[in-house]
């Protein structure tokens, strides 16, 4: 079955006036425009080309690859604002419209916003829709804490900026942790900080590699995270305490805080080491 909004490998069935006709092996069929022909072909080639509707609601095929397909993100421009809704630019000829109703803030034209673009079962339309967290699911999450993962950077937050972890969940960057300019719409890469128990994601930019932390460091932020964010040992506790809660020598630790410390995952002070954000979000 053809798909709409999607990337489909069709087969050339027949060269006509307007242009080529393709289809899938089953029913469908699908016009290529003769602006979208290529300069060689022979009848029963396969070419991929992006499905959409044309101007007048027919599906029609273009080699051009939009900025975004369904079921996906990206940040685009307001080319012009109607009475109907916002017209996107998305790199194809017709415009993705963005009715009123799935506008989160009133789109203006030359804005750029971040949407997410969806077939719309009742016009059967593809449309965008920048209330984006609606597509978002942290019910069950398909990452664990450490995990690395693909950003979107969605919106800010009073706290931070709120990313979109690998399409499916919603994840907040803390104030703390942004060592850089990041904007609207960039992908990053980033690590799974923190699973909270109301599966709340607290994610890393840092570039500390936690599948390769050194395992002491690795065994106190686990030890960190069961313990509510905190340890009552820093370096100046003796070595019978440290021996005692985390069975390993007081040289051992003081090179495992220093190295979460230096990676900016804890604080240390007199009380104690408290990883950091713990406290915050909760």
């Amino acid at each position: 079955m053809i798909q709409l909004g999607e990337y489909n490998t069709l087969e050339i069935l027949r060269d006509t006036e307007p242009g080529l006709f393709l289809g899938d092996g089953e029913d469908g069929e699908v016009l290529l425009p003769n602006r979208y022909v290529p300069q060689t072909f022979e009848i029963g080639d396969k070419l991929e080309v992006f499905v959409y509707l044309d101007n007048e609601e027919r599906p029609v095929a273009t080699t051009d690859k939009p900025f975004i397909k369904k079921g996906d993100f990206a940040l685009l421009r307001c080319n012009q604002v109607t009475k109907f809704g916002a017209f996107l630019d998305w790199g194809l000829v017709k415009e993705l419209f963005c009715p009123f109703k799935e506008q989160a803030f009133k789109m203006k034209a030359g804005g750029w916003y971040l949407v997410y673009c969806y077939l719309d079962e009742e016009t059967e339309r593809l449309v965008a829709s920048s209330k984006t967290n609606q597509f978002l699911d942290n019910k069950e999450l398909t990452v664990k804490q450490f995990d690395e993962v693909d950003l979107i950077v969605s919106h800010p937050s009073e706290i931070g900026m709120n990313v979109i972890v690998n399409k499916k969940h919603l994840g907040l960057v803390f104030k703390d942790d942004i060592y850089k300019d990041i904007s609207i719409g960039d992908r990053l890469k980033g690590i799974v900080k923190k699973v909270r128990h109301d599966n709340k994601l607290d994610i890393s930019l840092s570039q500390i590699g936690y599948r390769n932390i050194e395992p002491n460091a690795q065994f106190i932020l686990n030890e960190l995270n069961d313990n509510s964010g905190f340890l009552p040992l820093h370096d100046k506790s003796s070595p019978e305490a440290i021996k005692e809660q985390l069975q390993m020598s007081k040289k051992s630790f003081k090179k495992a805080i220093g190295s979460l410390y230096k990676d900016r995952l804890i604080i240390i002070d007199e009380n104690g080491i408290t990883l950091i954000n713990s406290q915050k979000g909760s």
